[in-house]
């Protein structure tokens, strides 16, 4: 088999994986996503387990289990029956079992106190799976030198482990909420003082941030007043999950940087969020990646 012919039968694949993202919510039987991938169900899902070392119908499980825990801790204005029949359960008792073997914590437990290292165990496998399958692929054209205006934030900083980031996101939830700084209002901002494989768990540093004028005055949450500065960035469009958001920045400093010239500024590399998971399909989700240049 040719390269070419190693590509185009993988893109096939890929074309399945990207399909069960936007359609977790309806019946992916072996006849529709055979006829995605253009194969013959009668090989299928052999062919899928022997490609991503999973069977299909087990990774459609962790995929809508995924989304659903993403629901169950950011979202919890979605009754969890609702979220149970959107991942395929009849009812919210087959919806609890499937979960609690999943991630060991039922639905209801999970919402109240995820258990986010065992959560993390359940779904590295996954995201294993994203980062060889469902690369990110940018090229020099897809990056951006702009000026950026200066921008006030309020922020939580997130300090320690990043396994247990789950927790600092739903207590910024949550105080976004009372302040009424909605996303589709105040735009969303991450600030990455440090690359995770690369420091000790309890030196990591993650700041969750929102675009606002508002007053802060001391808060229980912590939140605390700062300010992106104006300038100039490098800015590059991160599609699809986060499992593979690393890939990006990894090319914006091994590839773009170096054939570019330019040298990084002063501010540290951040994040804005444009469209998120779980709200839409994990491929579909958008980050804006932003390197501050001199």
């Amino acid at each position: 088999m040719t390269e070419t012919s190693t590509d185009a039968y993988r893109a096939r694949f890929q074309k399945v994986l990207a399909y069960i993202d936007t359609h977790l919510s309806e019946d992916l039987s072996l006849d529709r996503l055979s006829n995605v991938a253009a194969f013959s169900k009668h090989h299928f899902l052999r062919q899928f387990s022997a490609l991503f070392g999973i069977g299909v119908y087990q990774y459609v499980q962790r995929s809508r289990l995924k989304r659903a825990s993403h629901q169950l801790a950011f979202r919890e204005d979605q009754p969890v029956i609702d979220i149970a029949l959107n991942s395929g359960y009849e009812n919210p008792e087959s919806f609890s079992r499937a979960f609690k073997k999943a991630i060991g914590q039922t639905p209801s437990e999970f919402r109240k106190q995820p258990q986010w290292v065992p959560w993390q165990a359940a779904y590295q496998s996954l995201a294993e799976l994203r980062t060889q399958h469902m690369p990110s692929q940018p090229q020099i054209h897809d990056v951006r030198v702009i000026d950026v205006q200066e921008t006030p934030i309020a922020v939580l900083e997130h300090r320690g482990d990043p396994h247990m980031l789950g927790d600092s996101i739903r207590r910024f939830i949550e105080w976004r909420k009372q302040n009424h700084l909605p996303p589709s209002k105040n735009a969303t901002f991450n600030i990455l003082y440090d690359d995770p494989n690369e420091v000790a768990p309890a030196d990591y540093r993650f700041d969750l941030c929102v675009a606002t004028n508002q007053d802060i005055t001391d808060n229980p949450f912590g939140i605390v007043r700062k300010t992106i500065p104006a300038g100039r960035c490098a800015v590059l469009r991160h599609i699809g999950s986060d499992d593979t958001l690393h890939q990006s920045i990894i090319y914006l400093y091994s590839a773009w940087l170096p054939q570019s010239g330019e040298e990084p500024g002063g501010f540290p590399l951040y994040l804005q969020r444009v469209r998120f998971f779980p709200d839409v399909s994990e491929h579909e989700a958008v980050v804006d990646i932003f390197l501050p240049i001199k």
